[in-house]
């Protein structure tokens, strides 16, 4: 297959795994409406959260994963499905418009989410300027990881099968 893109390794990673407990954090998390500053914890006070780290909005892994999310319907399961990349709020908002998403997203324009998942990509070409890789980690309400997938190629997106049993075993 003729591919208009180079598929890159990403090599490995140190990203938190499953059994361990997910790092907390507060961000900006945003709905088409508006957004406020939230944490983890108060997202797994409530129940389990999956958190999808994606690629910046409006390139194609993004669309694709949150185009693949609501068209699987995540927004029915009994688990919070958030977003989490670099980045602002009101691109998130746009986003959120223009996909049709029915999840918030966090805006996290320093990468500091990704740093303490482990999950860190710096951009070719761009001194400086760094991205989520993409990733899934499905959170339980301790805040414990039950599920981890992360992306070792550029594009590469996860089995949304194996993420849809993730979820529920912790719902």
């Amino acid at each position: 297959m003729d591919l208009d893109f180079d598929v890159v390794d990403l090599g490995p990673t140190d990203h938190v795994a499953e059994g361990e407990q997910a790092p907390d954090f507060t961000r900006p998390l945003v709905c088409e409406e508006y957004w406020e500053d939230t944490s983890l914890s108060e997202l797994t006070d409530e129940g389990p959260v999956v958190l999808v780290f994606h690629t910046m909005d409006g390139g194609f892994p993004a669309t694709y994963a949150w185009n693949e999310i609501r068209d699987r319907e995540w927004h029915e399961y009994d688990a919070e499905v958030v977003g989490v990349s670099i980045s602002s709020p009101y691109e998130h908002a746009t986003l959120i418009e223009d996909r049709g998403i029915d999840h918030r997203l966090f805006s996290d324009p320093a990468n500091g989410v990704a740093e303490r998942y482990g999950i860190v990509h710096d951009l070719d070409g761009m001194e400086g300027v760094a991205e989520p890789r993409p990733a899934v980690f499905v959170v339980d309400e301790q805040q414990r990881v039950q599920y981890a997938w992360v992306a070792t190629q550029w594009p590469d997106f996860p089995d949304y099968d194996v993420v849809e049993e993730a979820i529920e075993d912790v719902t």
